[in-house]
Parts: C-alpha cells; sequence; structure tokens
C-alpha cells in the first residue's frame, strides 16, 4: 500500500508543473473549475432534470386525456371536435388517423434527457405503442401513439415539455467564471513577476553576473522584504570582497617585498651548496605565495564573457604537445559559453595540469546543451581513492599516496578549480576514469 502510494505521489509530481506561476493557477482554477462541475451535476441532476420530468408529465397527462375522449367516444365519425379542443385547451395538434404501423425506431441521441423522460412518462401513463421524435432543432415534438383502431399523431411544442432555457444558468456560470479566471490571471502575472525577477537577479549574483538593469523593488509586501534583503545581503558580500582584496594586495605587496630582499641579499653570498637551497627555499615561498594570494582573491571581480571551448582546448593541446603529451579533446553542442573567461580557463587548466602531472594520456570533453554545460577531464593515471576524493579540493591538502595532488605545487589546484565552479553556480565531481585513472566533471548551469 505504502508502494503504491509512493508511485502515485511520484506519478502526480512528475506530471504537475514545476513553476510557481503554472502552480498559482492550478491552485485557483482547479477549485473553480471542481466547484463548477458540482454545481452543473447538481443542477442537471436537481433541477433540469426535475423540471423537464414535470413537463413531461403534463404533456403526456393532456395526450391521456386525449386518447380518453377517443376512447370513450369510439363511433365518432369524425374527430375535429376532439382535434380543436386539443389544439385550443391543451395546445396540442392532434391528428386522428387510420391505424397503421409505427415507423422504425429513431436514433437515440447522445445527450438528451427529454427523449429519456418522454418515453417513460408515455410507458407510465399510456402504456400503448409509440414513436417519438426529439431530434434536431425544431421546436415541434412529434408522438405517434398506435390505438386499437387508430392512429393518434400528436405535435406538443417543444418548451412545453422541456425545460429548454436551463442552459442559459450554465452559460452564465462559465461565462462568468472565464472572465474571472482572466482577470485572476493578470493579477496573478503582476504579483509573480517580481518573484521571478528576485530569482534571475539570485541566480545571477551566483555566477557573478550583474544586477539586471530591469531588478527593482516592487510586488508585495513580502516580495519586497525579499528583494531589499537580497540586495543588502549583495552589498554587504562585495563590499567584504573589495575589502579582503584591497587587504591581500597589501599583504602581497609587503610580502613581495620582503622576498625581494631575501633574493638580493642571497645574490651578494658566495656561490655555493648553501646560497643554492636558500634560492630554491625562496622561490618555494613565492610560488607558496602566489597560490595562496590567487586562491584568496579569486575570480570575482572578472565580468562574464564569450569564451570559446574549442580554441581552449587547441591551446591545451599546443601546450601538452610541446612537453611531449596528447591530449584528445571533444566539444559537444555549442563552443561558445557564457562564463568569466580568465577564471574559467584557469580552471580547467588546473585539472588538465593535474592530469598531465599524473597521467601519459588525457581526454577532455565537454558538452553544451540549453541547460548545463559539463567538461570532463581524464587520465591514466593511479587515480584517487573514493574515501579521499572530497578531501583532496580542501586548501593545502597533499595526498601522500603514488598520486600525490599537485606536487611540486602548494596543494591549492583544486581547491582554486573548485571555487571558480562553484562561483559560476556549479561544482566538480571526481570519479574512476574509463581510461584507468581520475575523472574530473565540472558542471555549470548554461
Amino acid at each position: 500500500m505504502r508502494g503504491l502510494s509512493r508511485h502515485a505521489r511520484r506519478f502526480v509530481s512528475r506530471r504537475t508543473p514545476k513553476g510557481l506561476y503554472a502552480r498559482s493557477l492550478i491552485i485557483i482554477i482547479a477549485p473553480m473549475v471542481l466547484l463548477q462541475s458540482v454545481v452543473a451535476f447538481v443542477f442537471m441532476e436537481r433541477h433540469w432534470q426535475t423540471v423537464t420530468q414535470r413537463l413531461s408529465a403534463a404533456v403526456v397527462q393532456d395526450i391521456a386525456a386525449v386518447i380518453d375522449m377517443i376512447d370513450t367516444f369510439p363511433d365518432t365519425a369524425d374527430y375535429a371536435q376532439v382535434s380543436r379542443i386539443a389544439r385550443e385547451r391543451l395546445k396540442l395538434n392532434v391528428l386522428v388517423l387510420p391505424p397503421e404501423p409505427l415507423p422504425a425506431p429513431a436514433p437515440k441521441p447522445f445527450f438528451n434527457i427529454l427523449d429519456g423522460i418522454l418515453s417513460e412518462e408515455i410507458t407510465r401513463q399510456i402504456n400503448r405503442p409509440f414513436w417519438i421524435d426529439t431530434l434536431g432543432e425544431s421546436r415541434i415534438v412529434e408522438i405517434r401513439i398506435q390505438l386499437p383502431n387508430h392512429m393518434l399523431r400528436i405535435f406538443a411544442p417543444r418548451n412545453s415539455a422541456y425545460a429548454s432555457n436551463s442552459h442559459i444558468f450554465l452559460v452564465w456560470m462559465v461565462g462568468t467564471s472565464l472572465v474571472l479566471i482572466l482577470i485572476a490571471i493578470l493579477f496573478l502575472r503582476n504579483q509573480i513577476r517580481p518573484i521571478q525577477k528576485l530569482a534571475q537577479a539570485a541566480e545571477g549574483f551566483g555566477r557573478g553576473q550583474p544586477m539586471p538593469p530591469d531588478f527593482r523593488v516592487r510586488g508585495a509586501s513580502e516580495v519586497r522584504r525579499a528583494s531589499l534583503a537580497f540586495i543588502q545581503m549583495r552589498d554587504r558580500i562585495e563590499r567584504q570582497i573589495e575589502q579582503r582584496t584591497q587587504m591581500l594586495n597589501g599583504v602581497s605587496h609587503d610580502l613581495r617585498t620582503v622576498l625581494t630582499r631575501f633574493r638580493l641579499q642571497l645574490a651578494l653570498l658566495e656561490e655555493n651548496e648553501d646560497r643554492r637551497e636558500l634560492e630554491q627555499d625562496v622561490d618555494e615561498m613565492g610560488r607558496m605565495l602566489e597560490g595562496y594570494l590567487a586562491f584568496a582573491k579569486g575570480e570575482g571581480g572578472e565580468e562574464v564573457g564569450e569564451l570559446d571551448l574549442e580554441r581552449v582546448f587547441a591551446r591545451f593541446e599546443s601546450e601538452a604537445a610541446l612537453k611531449g603529451r596528447r591530449i584528445e579533446s571533444d566539444v559537444i553542442g555549442d563552443p561558445r559559453v557564457s562564463v568569466r573567461p580568465d577564471a574559467f580557463v584557469r580552471c580547467l587548466g588546473n585539472l588538465v595540469a593535474n592530469a598531465l602531472r599524473h597521467g601519459s594520456a588525457v581526454r577532455l570533453a565537454a558538452r553544451h546543451d540549453d541547460r548545463w554545460l559539463s567538461v570532463s577531464v581524464e587520465d591514466d593515471g593511479p587515480g584517487i581513492e573514493a574515501a579521499q576524493r572530497e578531501d583532496v579540493f580542501k586548501p593545502f591538502v597533499r595526498l601522500d599516496e603514488a598520486r600525490n595532488i599537485d606536487a611540486g605545487g602548494t596543494g591549492l589546484g583544486l581547491a582554486i578549480a573548485r571555487d571558480v565552479a562553484r562561483s559560476h553556480g556549479g561544482d566538480i565531481l571526481l570519479s574512476e576514469s574509463s581510461l584507468g585513472g581520475l575523472k574530473a566533471l565540472v558542471r555549470i548551469p548554461a
């Protein structure tokens, strides 16, 4: 039972729309449609059918009275008086004809309660062979009743046996509902649009894009509060990033000054083993400083632009060829993507450098569709154990196994790459490569 309920919820979840605007329309329209369906059913069942049944019963009673008159005076040669009384008093056009067989049964209408109710009343009150014709748009209903010595042909006004104007109620109900739905849609669009703009602005801010020019605080009070909170949050984050950048620029200048003095002092020393070791230490400190500053500063100030992945992959292939390595690449979809070009190239460059450092064969593949950009970097190196794949993204973490991430570096390559991917609203996932080594998959929204 639980499994059936779970499958039913999944089925409904897959079929229902995901957008707020569409779901809000369903919340408004569904109760209105349900209410109208119930009202229409009750109206048809209780009112329309009851009124039609009473009208049909009255007409059949009049026809039964005419038949009683004919049965009471069977020897009357001329039934003109019967026809006159029926026409003047009962509003029925009655013809008393010689006996003849009834016509073939007419086809039953698909939806006409008059046919069913009138047939029931004739059977109940008269109980003689009959034939009726209620089809078409004629205002007359024809009824033929077979008597022992005559064929009685009656033409009755349709509105005497049928509540013909009851459909006006349904027309008014449906028409009014459509007008109300139209007003609700227009009003709902104005209420949903600020939420959509806020979602677009928040998504763009997550990707490092500037504030949309048409974004402003508007809508309901709750939406206005959320918009103001977003703007204030964005301003605080931008001020924090600016202050951090200025602080890091100062730290970078001071530390580079110290390293420059170290290099000048080393240049004055005699050439020996101690000097070479000190120079290596100073160079290592310089690389660590540059790596740390690059990681801490990031690429947040760069504007979004267009980047051609085919050109980037071609540059990676050329650089690998100079080192005697070979890279295979493939791009599926549009090679042009909207990213922060320098940051994204640095992200891919760190992954490619890591793959070249630990593998002899590297394969690049990019897939770009309407929703996502996926770039995979695979190699045939020793790989990384599944339990350690998340740890290697932590700054300054270096593995001691055969596969040493950023060997000869600072342990910041993958951390910088993931930071860039997440600043674009995506992420980097590590898995086992089909080449036998490591596969790094970069996924960002297109």
